[in-house]
């Protein structure tokens, strides 16, 4: 008779262990970084009679937007004033959707006032029955509304969701009808925006898997997670030795302004994949890394952006303290530089609506404002 050796006999044990141990992990829910546990600093009694803001129209039509670069070159960089504007009047509902749940959601954080929370989720829950922002009828700058739109809702409601004050504890059926809502559009921003052809993958598909990315933490969907994984290595695989994009070098006098833009959504998807037991910082030899540095030393001199494309470099989008956001989780995905360090404490708060409102708060609790505006 066959003596079986230990490792024989251990073996379908250790499978089943280790089958155990996957679909554990597997089953594990999705979470965001600890700072989106913060409770709300302080309640303060309030007048549930107290009118919202007037709430934006639930946006249902076509997703057919002009461009604010309509007949630009393919750089698509020369901004056309006459369409911008039919742009930012066509969209003003989205926006203010946008803007208003980011700004609404961070003063309840701050003050706890019923109402505050009462609005927040009365233009989601409506925009949510009205099934918004679903059209099939889209062009470009349409799906990139909808993408948009969906990160800056979705990652602004983590805050709420998550918050260890649980204030969505007695709104259970409007959590359900937003939550719904924003998965089925993070199912179309898939459909949109997945396996797109290299040279047409760019900060647009960045930005499309942070709102997935943001959603699946939202609903608590595996599926939307991978896929945002997915769209992040594909975006860092574009990062070059040097730290480059090159489908962001195409944007000729705004190519450095167009690299910093890319880094927001990069850096929250590899924060979030972090704390979900995905670490991504190593993905293409430190892609990640080596994009943010590459930023950094063309802000201080922008010289090699030009050697790359042969333009000067249009630096006033570089001038505003929240295209930096991408600071916060950045420096805790990697050790910082001091002097990136004192930068990034000089442009404290960092408050962008489509990353969901305050990532100080989120990312840097300590940091206390000082002189700056609240």
């Amino acid at each position: 008779m066959q003596t079986k050796t230990l490792k024989q006999i251990l073996a379908p044990s250790l499978l089943s262990l280790a089958l155990f141990a996957g679909a554990t992990q597997a089953a594990a829910p999705l979470r965001p970084p600890q700072g989106y546990y913060a409770p709300v600093e302080k309640f303060k009694s309030g007048d549930r009679s107290e009118s919202c803001d007037a709430m934006p129209t639930p946006y249902t039509g076509s997703l057919q937007f002009r461009s604010k670069y309509e007949g630009s070159d393919k750089a698509r960089a020369t901004l056309n004033v006459k369409s911008e504007k039919a742009f930012r009047d066509s969209t003003a509902d989205i926006t203010k959707i946008e803007r208003g749940t980011s700004k609404q959601v961070m003063q309840f954080m701050r003050d706890g006032r019923p109402e505050q929370l009462d609005c927040t989720l009365a233009w989601l829950t409506s925009w949510a029955q009205a099934d918004a922002l679903m059209s099939k009828d889209f062009n470009h700058t349409g799906k990139s509304m909808r993408k948009w739109a969906l990160g800056s809702m979705a990652s602004a409601y983590l805050r709420l969701k998550f918050s260890d004050s649980r204030p969505l504890a007695t709104h259970q059926q409007q959590a359900q009808q937003i939550e719904a809502w924003f998965s089925k559009m993070a199912d179309q921003v898939v459909s949109d925006w997945d396996n797109l052809p290299l040279d047409k993958t760019n900060n647009h598909s960045y930005w499309a898997a942070w709102s997935v990315m943001a959603t699946a933490v939202a609903t608590n969907r595996r599926d939307l997670f991978d896929w945002a994984v997915k769209e992040y290595k594909v975006g860092a695989n574009q990062v070059d030795a040097d730290g480059f994009l090159p489908n962001e070098l195409k944007r000729q006098q705004r190519a450095l302004a167009y690299h910093n833009y890319a880094l927001p959504p990069l850096a929250m998807i590899a924060s979030f994949a972090q704390v979900n037991g995905v670490d991504l910082r190593q993905e293409n030899n430190g892609a990640l890394k080596r994009l943010g540095e590459r930023v950094l030393a063309g802000v201080k001199d922008p010289d090699a952006f030009e050697e790359k494309n042969g333009k000067e470099q249009d630096m006033s989008d570089l001038k505003v303290d929240s295209k930096f956001a991408w600071l916060e989780p950045f420096c805790s995905l990697y050790t910082c530089a001091p002097d990136v360090l004192e930068r990034k404490h000089k442009m404290q708060p960092f408050k962008t609506f489509r990353l969901g409102g305050d990532l100080t708060k989120v990312y840097d609790p300590a940091f206390e404002k000082g002189s700056k505006g609240s």
